[in-house]
């Protein structure tokens, strides 16, 4: 191979799957779609991320361990060094949009090591007609996807990093071939940046129903929000990453990224329909038929796909649309203590929001292995949260308020005892529910307030056995039950002290005192 510098190439969709395949980065599979595997690495890698600690941004990030500083240096020779490397090498270039809004979008080029991460970059972000027409100042991110970082040198964690720059707005990615922190990167800065406009960032998917109602799905990857947006009888806007701003929610990307463990045509045939021609399947078991087996999970527990919302039939063709009537916050609960809806005040909104809690599934993050304990996710989305909570929860209560929005929780996960006991709702019993509070039906219901919890739940839905309702019903052992929601009680104070809130907030929250 020369060693002169190379230019990066563009291409179009068509152009980089041939050029994967002729490069050996994956297969085709028999649905048509362009297949690879990405190693080691088949997750987010937290402890790889990292933000240049610099003047203008340094006070108004939440440091810790999910925004872990880096020296503005050590970035600017790191940056250099990768910049080498690909301009040896036959890399790719992609110009895309990270936004569907005239004003919010931002404008990103995006150059690869691999013809495959182009590709990706392409279906998973937006592909203008007319790139950058407001002329703003452009990102840029560089992605060498087999550069191995030295951490003596570098000052990275591993052989691996992704490093934000806001000061010079540049994400460099290396070391990585998980597609999804491609992704990521560019939904943490859309985070910090559109606060300080008055737009709420968010991890939620969206859709619309038949009556034009628009609702929002928050929740961390493996609770639902790309199975329950997807619906036939609605439009999708996005499956993962939105902005609310005044009289407009708008996706952040162009596509879904949606997990494939035991996809079935049945259960979700949006998503299954659209692994076609032009989208790429991430880390799921190929046969000796080139046939995908999303249920074989030897590759990995977070098999992906990726595919562009033109695979999808009924979306909503702007990528936009009206602000949410209804808001779900998915839960994945592993206690079986949880109902699987709750009607939520504006108080217990907020509580909820802040607390995040759920479970983290399917390997979204490396070592993370099976669902073994909950955990609490401020905003339904810690890891990709520059700034405190607080910027983001009072930003959702002021937008919640000022349209009136209704608020509910909706639990995915176990039932009539704990994970490798009860049994997790299926996921027909929860879109009749997710219908239900889109279409009206639990407004002005009759409920039932759950000691303990402080939730109020329906006492019925129409399609639903109401036994499921209560979750001490579908327990045998109703002081095992007890137990369990005492400890579940007592996790949620805790966790809840690290905020400061007015107690009226604190008080829509679980415990035992009234």
């Amino acid at each position: 191979m020369s060693n002169q510098p190379q230019e990066p190439i563009r291409m179009s969709t068509d152009q980089l799957i041939d050029a994967a395949v002729a490069n050996k980065e994956g297969i085709i599979a028999s649905n048509g779609a362009f297949s690879t595997t990405t190693g080691e690495r088949s997750s987010r890698s937290p402890e790889d991320r990292f933000i240049v600690k610099e003047a203008h941004t340094e006070d108004l990030i939440e440091w810790g361990e999910v925004n872990r500083p880096f020296d503005r240096e050590k970035f600017n020779s790191l940056w250099d060094k990768v910049e080498s490397y690909l301009a040896k090498k036959s890399s790719y270039i992609s110009d895309v949009h990270v936004g569907a809004h005239p004003e919010y979008y931002l404008p990103v080029q995006v150059t690869t090591e691999t013809a495959w991460h182009s590709l990706f970059a392409r279906l998973i972000f937006i592909t203008p007609d007319n790139f950058n027409p407001l002329n703003k100042i452009k990102w840029e991110i560089l992605s060498a996807a087999n550069y191995e970082c030295i951490p003596e040198e570098d000052g990275t964690n591993s052989e691996s990093c992704i490093v934000i720059n806001f000061s010079e707005r540049k994400v460099l990615i290396a070391g990585m071939k998980y597609a999804g922190e491609l992704k990521k990167s560019m939904f943490s800065v859309q985070n910090f940046l559109l606060t300080d406009d008055e737009v709420l960032p968010m991890h939620c998917s969206a859709n619309i129903n038949k009556n034009s109602n628009v609702t929002l799905f928050f929740g961390l990857s493996g609770t639902g929000k790309t199975t329950l947006s997807a619906d036939l009888k609605c439009s999708l806007i996005g499956d993962d990453e939105h902005g609310w701003s005044e009289g407009a929610v708008f996706n952040f990307e162009g596509g879904c990224y949606a997990k494939t463990v035991n996809l079935s045509k049945e259960n979700e045939p949006v998503i299954y329909n659209a692994i076609k021609h032009g989208s790429v399947i991430e880390n799921v078991y190929i046969d000796d038929n080139n046939e995908p087996d999303y249920s074989n999970i030897s590759i990995s527990e977070n098999g992906r796909c990726c595919y562009p919302r033109s695979h999808i039939e009924n979306a909503v063709k702007e990528n936009a649309a009206g602000e949410p009537k209804t808001i779900i916050f998915l839960t994945c609960d592993l206690t079986g203590v949880m109902p699987p809806v709750s009607i939520l005040s504006r108080e217990s909104a907020a509580y909820h929001f802040l607390s995040g809690y759920t479970a983290k599934l399917g390997s979204t993050e490396r070592g993370a292995g099976a669902p073994i304990q909950s955990t609490f996710s401020t905003c339904f989305g810690a890891p990709f949260f520059p700034r405190p909570a607080s910027v983001y929860a009072d930003l959702l209560m002021k937008r919640v308020e000022e349209f009136d929005s209704k608020v509910f929780l909706v639990n995915t996960g176990w039932t009539g005892g704990p994970y490798g006991v009860g049994s997790r709702f299926d996921i027909p019993i929860t879109r009749r529910i997710v219908n239900a509070i889109q279409d009206g039906e639990l407004n002005n219901v009759e409920t039932l307030k759950i000691p303990g919890l402080n939730l109020s739940i329906p006492k019925s839905v129409n399609g639903v056995d109401s036994k499921l309702l209560n979750p001490i019903e579908n327990w045998d052992d109703k002081g095992k039950y007890q137990k369990q929601l005492e400890n579940l009680v007592s996790q949620f104070q805790e966790n809840f002290k690290k905020y400061d809130v007015n107690q009226e907030i604190v008080s829509a929250g679980p415990g035992f005192d009234g």
